[in-house]
């Protein structure tokens, strides 16, 4: 028996000890939006072996000509009950890679996209782990923005009245086999956030998604809305997703370097140039909505500037975390731009493929800023070299537009869908007329 008809077995085995009636099957357009349908318990064994077969057509960058026909393969690795459904007759769910009819992977699947990086990251002899911290809002219902609390970072006072919301989630997440680490108020009123324990991309893409799925599904449950849009709150700190990375050889921490002053070794130095020669044209991948640049301003703790810096100086794009002595294997890299509303497959694919490009071509690493970026003058910014990230999502578009490293990351098909969705996302928010026109220009024009 091979490995992949042992995981099957197992399967199985759980779906009768767990009297499973329903297995959800779900996948991501690319956009990241969670798609799924159901089988019966009767049709696992062959959807496990063979895939179920679905109309691609209708799905946000699935479409092609002349080709509607798609399979989803279950992933047995992701085997796991649905808590907030009946004991009885059970609900289970398994993630699934979308295969073509002859059998090949689907080019238009984010999940590919994400594997076909880490691939190339494999044969180089690297494992990718992430760590994303996804923020996110509660509010009374999805139609007002009147927040639960008034609380602020940290506080355990009871004006944070999503303690018991954030509890259920957390045991949610635990039952389905997605690891926490902590969970806290963030900045904003009824802001928070739950951390998810580091782990390979791969899974944490999986994780990511069934993280946003279940923090929707508890305060759903409770009667309040959970939104992981990046700005809803004029005046106050939008949702990040923090993304700390490390490229592991082995048992080994790649990124670590006793022997530099700063603990980086050259692989490190040249995965986070990579990232800063490339972050203008992954920001269509990792902020994609015209609400995320509303996120990326001055002075609500998102990044702006195009800088990196060690230890606890948070105005950069890239910051190195400080660690304990000795423990040179949580030496990592901070990307801090992602925002929670993107696609966690294609994000970690582009973050890697851009950090790669910067170890393989020997990229040089500028000087670390050792002072607040937005405290320097545009001047001395001009002659540190210091950029900007993209300021709109067109901007952001037109720089995607010119990246041959994300065509190469995202593969022809998902590049062309992708730019050709946020084009013409663009063109529909250009034809809107905003409360903030009418207000500031009807009464005086």
């Amino acid at each position: 028996m091979n490995d992949r008809q042992e995981s099957n077995a197992y399967v199985l085995q759980q779906a009768r000890d767990n009297d499973v009636k329903f297995i959800r099957l779900w996948f991501t357009d690319i956009l990241g939006q969670l798609k799924s349908f159901a089988i019966t318990v009767e049709e696992l064994e062959g959807a496990l072996y063979e895939g179920m077969g679905f109309d691609g057509s209708a799905i946000e960058g699935f479409a092609r000509e002349d080709e509607s026909d798609m399979y989803a393969l279950p992933d047995p690795s992701t085997f796991a009950m649905l808590p907030w459904r009946p004991k009885e007759q059970a609900v289970a769910r398994m993630f699934c890679d979308i295969m073509l009819p002859d059998g090949s992977p689907f080019e238009g699947d984010p999940r590919a996209v994400l594997k076909r990086n880490l691939q190339r990251a494999n044969d180089l002899g690297y494992t990718f782990y992430v760590e994303p911290e996804l923020e996110f809002f509660y509010f009374r219902d999805a139609e007002s923005l009147v927040p639960l609390d008034s609380a602020g970072y940290l506080d355990l006072t009871p004006l944070d009245a999503g303690s018991d919301l954030r509890r259920d989630t957390v045991l949610t997440l635990e039952q389905m086999g997605v690891g926490v680490e902590y969970s806290h108020h963030e900045g904003a009123p009824s802001q928070h956030e739950i951390g998810l324990r580091y782990t390979d991309a791969l899974t944490m893409a999986d994780a990511a998604m069934t993280y946003r799925l279940v923090v929707k599904e508890v305060a759903l449950k409770n009667g309040v809305y959970a939104t992981f849009m990046p700005k809803p709150l004029a005046g106050q700190n939008g949702s990040g997703m923090h993304t700390h990375m490390s490229l592991f050889r082995g048992e080994r921490n790649a990124f670590a370097d006793p022997n530099d002053p700063n603990q980086l070794s050259a692989i490190a130095k040249g995965f986070i140039a990579g990232l800063l020669r490339h972050a203008r044209e992954i920001t269509l991948v990792t902020n994609q909505w015209v609400n995320s640049y509303k996120r990326l301003l001055p002075g609500y703790e998102a990044p702006v500037h195009l800088s990196w810096a060690m230890r606890r100086n948070w105005s950069n794009l890239l910051r190195v975390p400080e660690v304990r002595p000795g423990r040179e294997d949580a030496i990592r890299i901070e990307y801090r731009a992602p925002d929670p509303a993107c696609n966690p497959y294609l994000a970690f694919a582009v973050m890697l493929a851009a950090g790669l490009e910067g170890i393989e071509r020997e990229y040089p690493l500028p000087e670390p800023v050792t002072r607040s970026v937005l405290a320097m003058s545009d001047e001395e910014r001009r002659e540190r070299g210091i950029g900007t990230l993209p300021g709109s999502l067109n901007e952001a578009i037109a720089a995607a537009e010119e990246s041959d490293l994300l065509r190469r990351a995202l593969g022809d098909h998902v590049y062309e869908s992708f730019i050709k969705n946020k084009r013409i996302e663009w063109d529909t928010y250009r034809q809107h007329i905003t409360d903030y026109e009418l207000k500031r220009y009807l009464p005086i024009l």
